[in-house]
């Protein structure tokens, strides 16, 4: 017997070794599996949780939806409900007067008051389309009069509109 003939028990764990491959895989693919369905499957504190603030989410965005559309009625003057309307031709002739550097911001101050006497109010707000009409031509040469219309709401404030013709 000059080559030697493997042991039964060094056979047997040879084939152990082999045998043990496998089966460590199967396991772990076994504790992979596990792992991602206990990853897929929350808990039903967790679940709820989650549905829950889902739910308020859905809730601020449409509050916040709600509030932007109000804000978009407001704007547009849909929502403005009218107690008086006038037209009035409002004459700038004493914003001659002073410095040139200083003619339209004293158109704005005489229009407020203007309507500020005419409309007994004290809340005026002069909209963007009669600013742009004071201001076209510079801070040195405003018009010598201006045609407006003056909307009075439910709350007492008055909004100066330019007269549409």
């Amino acid at each position: 017997m000059s080559k030697k003939e493997p042991i039964p028990e060094e056979v047997n764990a040879e084939e152990e070794e082999v045998s043990e491959g496998p089966q460590e895989e199967s396991k772990e693919t076994a504790r992979e599996v596990k792992e991602e369905t206990t990853e897929e499957k929350p808990s039903t504190e967790e679940e709820t949780a989650a549905e829950e603030v889902e739910e308020k989410e859905e809730e601020e965005a449409e509050e916040e939806e709600e509030v932007e559309e109000e804000k978009e009625e407001e704007e547009e003057g849909e929502e403005i409900e009218i107690v008086e309307e006038r037209t009035y031709t409002i004459p700038l002739r004493k914003v001659w007067g002073p410095p040139r550097g200083k003619r339209t911001p004293r158109a704005v101050r005489l229009l407020r008051a203007f309507v500020k006497r005419h409309m007994k109010v004290e809340n005026v707000e002069i909209s963007n389309e009669v600013n742009e009409e004071l201001w076209a031509r510079g801070i040195r040469k405003p018009p010598r009069k201006i045609t407006v219309r003056l909307v009075k709401d439910k709350e007492g404030r008055v909004i100066v509109y330019p007269a549409t013709a």
